[in-house]
């Protein structure tokens, strides 16, 4: 039986967009409670993807969260549109913006789940004065911007501390992790303290499809469980 308390979040950034609707349906039926759409900017990260068309057009076609990691500089301007077209969570980067509690409150004041997001080179420390606010710490195990890069093994070490800086302040808040997921690399990373892992390349173009690819995952997560 697959771990229960680890969760798998496909990102659609590795999806087929010729079948995306299709594809997020089949995360859905194969047992995820979510997936994660990157919003990427050119400017904050070197590629440009999707914003709230997207969210929108997938809104009405699934019933999972839909997760919006937003890799965009200033994160404020993408807050609100994105919200609107039906994001449950909203993700934005400590390094991103200066007032990053302001963005925390404006998120929360939409309604909707908050989560920060660290790139491999920040420091957990930075978390400590919004930590207490968020529903969700995003540790980037590789640098932003691109899918299907290596994982990076020193930001393992960031995932113990912001697990420890968790558990310290009795709090219910999620550690997700993303970048370089895949079977040898997501035990490690549940081991260190994370329980949800963003997968893209290792869901969409598994070979044996979606359903197939989440149930390797959370086996190999099977021999790390407490």
């Amino acid at each position: 039986m697959a771990y229960p308390l680890i969760k798998i979040a496909p990102s659609i950034l590795s999806a087929d967009f010729m079948r995306l609707g299709e594809q997020v349906q089949e995360a859905e039926a194969a047992g995820v409670d979510r997936v994660q759409i990157d919003v990427m900017d050119g400017r904050f990260v070197p590629n440009i993807t999707f914003g709230a068309v997207v969210v929108k057009c997938l809104r009405p076609l699934t019933h999972l969260q839909l997760e919006a990691h937003l890799m965009v500089q200033p994160p404020e301007d993408f807050i609100e549109p994105i919200a609107r077209a039906g994001a449950d969570t909203i993700i934005v980067h400590q390094e991103a913006t200066p007032h990053l509690h302001r963005a925390i409150q404006h998120i929360h004041s939409l309604g909707k789940k908050a989560g920060v997001a660290l790139n491999p080179s920040t420091p957990a420390s930075l978390l400590s004065e919004v930590l207490e606010s968020l529903q969700l710490v995003l540790v980037m195990t590789v640098n932003p911007g691109f899918g299907g890069q290596e994982f990076i093994p020193e930001t393992l070490r960031k995932i113990r501390q912001v697990r420890a800086m968790i558990l310290e302040r009795g709090m219910n808040c999620e550690v997700e992790v993303d970048g370089g997921i895949n079977l040898q690399t997501a035990p490690q990373v549940v081991e260190a303290g994370a329980d949800v892992l963003v997968a893209g390349t290792a869901v969409f173009d598994h070979q044996q499809g979606i359903a197939t690819a989440i149930r390797e995952l959370l086996a190999a997560c099977q021999a790390v469980a407490p």
